[in-house]
């Protein structure tokens, strides 16, 4: 059994001071109440650092963890039952997961009241849902006015080789030595690495402000626990503000070898990029990873390439088993943003001018109906294209690894797409790479298309 600790502790350096009724909503465990969210995400900043990413064995090892809301008179206080014993030296709790665990209550507390249940935000609409994302990280402190550009998000798998982590610590490394800082998911793998190498490199450079900012959500936290490194938190509703949280506040960005989810970032990162509003926008990308990563992203360019066309390709750089070089280009597009900010008077620290169109904004729920209704054809604005073959592939994704996908499959039958035949076979051959290279967890031995032609 693992060891667990109950203790009292006061939040760290946020939302000291809650209202009776924000205490009674927090212990509220009706299906209305935030008492189940609270609880899911403080066991999994409680649980930083243990190597697992399965939100269900985690919930069975610690069924018994409880966290309560006490209403005090000088403020609040969190009392914690039967928590994880990692999260603590010699009886008190280390203090970045205290600061974890107390950005968790503040984004709670702050997205249920001011977000969700107040109509100044539409999150129907496009420009409400951008100003919902600006209130979010401006509520938790992110947005740092008085810093010249240096946020470099990365994206990559959270299950990745040995190799593809120590490459990902090189490159956050050299990013780190060009007064460059990090943005990533916050979980492990691919997002850890740059952070373990930028702080390093931080270190040798005397730079004692680094930044090491980790955006999630309720979904996201539950399954990767935020890697200790990170020293602001924020906590998004949903996937997509998340994803848009990431290009308003970064200043270019690197991919890494993941999987399929990968694959998705990227769909949505240059559908944004390729509408015409953002042609003039500068966005440094760089895909990297180590020589023996090279095949899944020529497997992506080659997809890109015949989905998205050459303008596509514009857009990123491939750059293969050099940290160094990567260290340099980003450098070079982050200071090519900040001259483009400083003579269209934009700010530093969100990118308002960027346009995201609602089809990147909207969730999507894969359905039989919704995957049949998706438009996969050239001729649509290819900016409307890659928000569908996102679509598509969120769709093809879930039905093949995802619960609630795999029973609607079983119920009835593949998902039928309307869809140029040569476009699905490239998908297709795309995805089953991805099972090849294993970067793609599959309930069986092989993969079987869930999906049919219509």
């Amino acid at each position: 059994m693992p060891q667990k600790l109950s203790t009292i502790i006061s939040p760290e350096g946020s939302l000291e001071i809650l209202s009776q009724q924000e205490v009674n909503r927090l212990r509220d465990t009706s299906a209305n109440g935030l008492h189940d969210l609270l609880r899911r995400c403080s066991l999994a900043v409680l649980n930083c650092g243990t190597p697992t990413d399965d939100s269900r064995a985690l919930m069975q090892t610690h069924h018994d963890f409880e966290i309560e809301v006490l209403q005090q008179d000088r403020g609040i206080r969190l009392k914690l039952d039967n928590a994880p014993h990692s999260a603590f030296v010699d009886g008190q709790m280390i203090r970045g997961i205290r600061e974890h665990l107390s950005a968790v209550l503040r984004d709670i507390v702050y997205v249920h009241n001011e977000i969700q249940h107040y109509p100044k935000f539409d999150l129907k609409r496009g420009d409400g849902i951008t100003n919902a994302v600006f209130h979010i990280l401006r509520n938790a402190g992110t947005l740092k006015s008085s810093r010249e550009p240096s946020l470099v998000v990365c994206w990559g798998g959270h299950s990745i080789t040995r190799e593809e982590y120590d490459y990902s610590k090189d490159v956050g490394y050299h990013l780190g030595l060009r007064d460059l800082d990090i943005c990533t998911g916050c979980g492990p793998g691919a997002m850890k690495g740059p952070m373990k190498g930028a702080n390093v490199a931080h270190a040798k450079q005397r730079r004692h402000d680094g930044r090491y900012l980790g955006i999630s959500e309720p979904g996201i936290i539950a399954a990767e626990s935020p890697n200790p490194i990170v020293n602001e938190l924020v906590i998004m509703p949903d996937i997509e503000k998340r994803l848009e949280a990431f290009v308003r506040v970064g200043h270019g960005i690197v991919i890494f070898p993941g999987g399929v989810g990968t694959a998705e970032e990227i769909l949505y990162l240059l559908g944004i990029l390729l509408h015409p509003d953002n042609a003039d926008i500068p966005f440094p990308i760089v895909f990297t990873g180590p020589r023996d990563s090279a095949d899944y992203f020529k497997r992506i360019d080659e997809f890109l390439a015949f989905t998205l066309g050459e303008r596509a390709r514009e857009r990123y750089r491939i750059i293969i088993d050099d940290p160094a070089e990567v260290g340099r280009a980003m450098r070079r597009g982050v200071d090519d943003v900040g001259t483009f900010r400083r003579t269209h008077s934009d700010a530093f620290y969100f990118n308002w001018r960027l346009n995201v169109d609602t089809g990147f904004q909207l969730p999507f729920e894969p359905t039989h109906e919704s995957m049949a209704q998706l438009a996969l054809h050239r001729e649509q604005p290819v900016h409307e294209l890659a928000a569908n073959l996102r679509r598509a592939f969120s769709g093809i994704v879930a039905g093949n690894v995802k619960e609630e996908g795999i029973r609607a499959i079983e119920q009835h039958g593949p998902f039928r797409l309307h869809a140029e035949p040569d476009m699905m076979a490239r998908l297709d051959d795309l995805l089953t790479s991805f099972v090849a290279q294993g970067r793609m967890k599959l309930p069986g031995s092989e993969y079987v298309p869930c999906y049919t032609l219509g």
